[in-house]
């Protein structure tokens, strides 16, 4: 079967190759079934997140290692199943999210694992769905108690888990302020629900926000959502009305930010620091209980998963390219299953 392999930590916009740091193993050996709640799922895309990207460039909490297939949320169809498996059968289109290994034809994970993707809705956009909206959901909804009239501003929305807030920010009864840089991006935020909508590359953030709330006679920023870091989060701290809750997703600008304790003390801030993919570890009960919220939610139509690109495995440096270069509208996916209609490079642009 087909894999992509990482073979040193490095670069991983340079294109495959058998002396870069990553190359396509067209004859990789097949996953083994470990036990009798084991699924093998043949994958039909693999999502593509920042966290990846770091994982390749050796700059991931977890190090891996040397060589190891990369990848974490998927999508694809089931099989063959252990003995003692209940939650799914042969035939079912699932999603679900490992630690290493989607980036391949097949993968082997535990049933537990695996959630079904209801019935129509498109296989290939569903790989999009755990991390992003599971990080946001998780955020928002679990660790900030997100309530309806409150005021949440999305930093860096047009990206996955960004578009996610959004959106779960809006079911929640928030009123969303949302910041993307381009006219494009901007335009899919508004399509998405967003109340305001601010241009960071030529709008000032300190003068459209604080406008507008003004406008609806609100006090500041009830809630700070943040994946980006940088100066925006610096700006978006000084927004924040008393008693605020702050929530860090990461720092895709490359930037980690300070926050001063005096700033938080005065303002009563509450920080919460995110990393989803412990709560595997520490709170499982946590990621299950959400992740089948989001699959109802996904089944009734009120989230969409906006997939902007599709790539073949042999151009996956590309999709790490737009992940890196920030030209993502939602997500971007590798594409394994042969979908005729999602050529390499290819734009989509229908929603889930």
């Amino acid at each position: 079967m087909r894999a992509l392999l990482v073979k040193s930590y490095g670069d991983p916009t340079l294109a495959p190759s058998e002396n870069g740091p990553l190359f396509v193993d067209e004859d990789h050996p097949r996953p083994r079934m470990v036990s009798n709640s084991s699924v093998r799922v043949r994958v039909a895309a693999a999502s593509v997140n920042f966290a990846t990207v770091l994982s390749i460039e050796g700059k991931y909490q977890e190090k891996p290692a040397l060589p190891f297939t990369p990848g974490g949320d998927f999508s694809g169809a089931v099989i063959e199943v252990g003995d003692h498996v209940k939650r799914v059968k042969v035939g079912d289109h699932v999603c679900g999210v490992v630690d290493l290994g989607s980036y391949a034809e097949e993968l082997v994970t535990d049933e537990k694992y695996l959630y079904k993707v209801p019935s129509g809705c498109d296989l290939i956009a569903a790989a999009g769905l755990p991390v992003a909206f599971g990080t946001s959901h998780v955020g928002l909804v679990h660790r900030a108690n997100l309530r309806r009239g409150q005021v949440l501003l999305v930093l860096g929305a047009a990206g996955g888990v960004g578009l996610a807030a959004v959106q779960i920010g809006k079911l929640c009864g928030a009123i969303v302020i949302a910041t993307a840089r381009g006219s494009s991006k901007t335009s899919l935020l508004r399509s998405m629900g967003a109340d305001l909508a601010v241009d960071s590359g030529t709008e000032s953030l300190l003068k459209a926000v604080p406008a507008f709330l003004k406008s609806r006679k609100l006090s500041g920023v009830d809630v700070l959502y943040d994946p980006v870091g940088g100066k925006h989060f610096k700006e978006g701290l000084r927004l924040c009305c008393w008693g605020a809750q702050i929530i860090i997703v990461g720092f895709a600008s490359g930037e980690i930010p300070s926050l001063p304790a005096n700033i938080a003390l005065v303002k009563n801030l509450t920080v919460h620091g995110l990393y989803w993919g412990s709560y595997k570890v520490h709170h499982p009960e946590v990621l299950e209980t959400s992740l089948q919220q989001l699959i109802e939610m996904l089944a009734d139509g009120s989230i969409q998963i906006n997939v902007s690109h599709t790539y073949d495995l042999s151009e996956v440096n590309l999709a790490f390219s737009s992940i890196v270069q920030r030209e993502v509208l939602g997500k971007v996916v590798v594409v394994f299953d042969g979908d005729k209609e999602s050529k390499l490079g290819s734009e989509r642009k229908s929603r889930l």
